[in-house]
């Protein structure tokens, strides 16, 4: 069900630092958004809730939750090797974390999990690479993980279009912010793709990824998955079984979704 991976050499802290800051050159306020995930978290569920970290990553979410609640366990379940890689190294000594490899798009992905319920399902700009249909289809899975009275949330790319003129404002903001960033040497998503290629220890898991999703390069994070509003969002997890649903924060172009069972 878990899988251990170590490997001698490998700096797991330099790692999850530089993905962390390669996410944070897209997204300046995620620490903000992560902060107010686990505000409600807490409460609705309490200080040590049992966190399903989904479509995980490096363990970004479970860094976070582990560090603020010490009662707390995470599962985190992805499909990414190089990720996984990454996530199992940085946590090596945590007990109360694991990690689970499964595709989301599998129907039985949820049989390889530790537990059949959650307190909380966690998630952030990692669901926009499903489509509207496998989307729905996942919210409704979710749904039945999460326990009475338990909160599922995303916090994704969701757009806004009733609100042009403060998007492109945005947009023109972040764009200036990014290029003296860029100028700075801060990495993107496609040159930390390439170090991770270029690692030692990395390569390898690197070339299953690509096989995986099939971009043997990984020049840029152009994806087919879905681009709904924040509206649809809301009504896709009442929908799946949620008995309240809203958004919780939002940004421009993004936005955090509560939806409570």
């Amino acid at each position: 069900m878990t899988e251990t991976i170590t490997a001698a050499g490998a700096d797991w802290r330099a790692w999850q630092a530089s993905w962390d800051r390669q996410q944070e050159w897209y997204m300046p306020d995620r620490e903000e958004r992560f902060r107010a995930m686990l505000d409600m978290v807490e409460a609705a569920v309490g200080p040590a809730p049992r966190v399903l970290d989904l479509a995980c990553g490096t363990g970004s979410i479970s860094d976070r939750v582990l560090a603020r609640f010490p009662e707390a366990t995470s599962t985190g379940v992805d499909l990414d090797p190089a990720l996984l890689t990454i996530a199992r190294g940085y946590f090596a000594d945590e007990r109360r974390v694991e990690f689970v490899t499964a595709d989301l798009r599998d129907p039985e992905w949820r049989s390889k999990l530790p537990h059949a319920s959650y307190d909380a399902v966690l998630t952030a700009t990692a669901l926009h690479w499903l489509n509207s249909d496998a989307l729905s289809t996942l919210y409704g899975q979710v749904a039945e993980l999460v326990r009475e009275g338990g909160v599922f949330m995303n916090a994704d790319h969701m757009p806004v279009p009733s609100t042009p003129r403060i998007n492109a404002a945005e947009r023109r903001f972040r764009k200036a912010r990014q290029e003296r960033e860029r100028a700075e040497g801060v990495q993107d998503w496609a040159d930390w793709w390439r170090a991770v290629a270029a690692d030692e220890v990395l390569g390898g898991p690197a070339a299953e990824r690509f096989k995986i999703f099939n971009n043997p390069t990984e020049v840029s994070n152009d994806h087919d998955g879905n681009d709904e509003p924040v509206e649809w969002h809301v009504a896709a997890l009442r929908a799946a079984g949620f008995d309240e649903a809203r958004p919780v924060w939002c940004s421009a172009t993004d936005a955090l979704v509560l939806g409570l069972k």
